[in-house]
């Protein structure tokens, strides 16, 4: 594995940020700083923790790509936001030389994130690894055997997959590594990459990059420290 790992960050909830040469952002939210760093930004759906028209200006420049699926072209158009492409579940593409299959990203039996708003996660190849971000959704069977070196998923349960849940997926799945994502605040149980790491088989290695500075603080507490926590 090379160091792609070490530049990976999530500063809250499923805010993504992958330096790879180019700056390549994913659902950017609660951001302190106005970096305007980013080249592509993958949004994954509507609600408003992934689809912030406030922090995607904040990461904005002039010739940021967007990409997003093709159910948001009124949101982005209304926020914008021109320079997109738009996609649907199970559709490929390429942004800057990136490519990428945006992937199914919905609930089973629960009415938050549905199959027919066709919101989605993306895999992204980037310097021969892939990369799965996986947006907020349960563990789909239809995604469990997408080869991924990577896999950013949700695991706090409520909204998505909660960590017994997640760690099934992940078992199935068997990146190299996982990162948990989108769990404590108002999401509840703060516990749940405990929980996640103690049921994922130890051939998967779990980073964990979201880390809750206190309880009482949710989300807006969250942070990202340089060195990412090990197994």
């Amino acid at each position: 594995m090379s160091d792609l790992i070490e530049r990976i960050s999530v500063n809250a909830q499923s805010s993504v940020r992958i330096d790879c040469g180019n700056i390549l952002r994913f659902d950017p939210f609660v951001l302190k700083d106005e970096p305007h760093d980013a080249d592509v930004i993958f949004i994954t759906h509507a609600h408003h923790d992934h689809f912030s028209a406030l922090d995607l200006k904040k990461v904005s420049k002039p010739d940021t790509l967007y990409v997003a699926p093709s159910s948001m072209r009124a949101d982005l158009d209304s926020a914008g936001f021109k320079n997109h492409i738009l996609v649907e579940p199970g559709e490929s593409g390429e942004a800057l030389g990136f490519k990428f299959t945006a992937v199914p990203a919905y609930n089973i039996g629960r009415p938050f994130h549905t199959k027919e708003s066709r919101w989605v996660g993306y895999v992204v190849e980037i310097g021969g690894e892939k990369v799965y971000v996986s947006g907020d959704t349960d563990g789909l069977e239809e995604n469990s055997s997408l080869g991924v070196d990577i896999a950013i998923i949700p695991i706090g349960g409520k909204f998505t997959m909660d960590a017994a849940g997640a760690a099934e997926f992940i078992n199935k799945l068997e990146p190299k590594i996982a990162i948990p994502t989108h769990f404590g605040g108002m999401l509840g149980n703060t516990s749940a990459d405990r929980e996640f790491i103690a049921k994922v088989k130890p051939t998967v290695r779990v980073v964990r990059k979201l880390i809750l500075e206190n309880k009482s603080g949710g989300i807006f507490a969250a942070s990202c420290q340089n060195k990412a926590v090990f197994r």
